[in-house]
């Protein structure tokens, strides 16, 4: 069995490019609590400011349950 954490993970609202070292470290920091990447997905995730939403990424660990 199997369980799942899903990250958002944007940059900032105006024309920046996806910052690949700021990627790493959240993938880094998540194995190192043995999460394993499972899937990454574009969508809309929501901002801090307004209703609005950015285009990001969805990022989805799994690892097997322990106990």
């Amino acid at each position: 069995m199997y369980e799942y954490k899903v990250v958002t993970f944007r940059e900032a609202l105006i024309g920046d490019a996806l910052d690949s070292d700021k990627l790493e470290k959240v993938l880094n920091k998540h194995a190192e609590d043995g999460w394993q990447l499972k899937d990454i997905t574009t969508g809309d995730v929501k901002g801090r400011i307004g209703p609005g939403a950015v285009d990001g990424l969805l990022i989805t660990f799994e690892r097997p349950v322990q106990g």
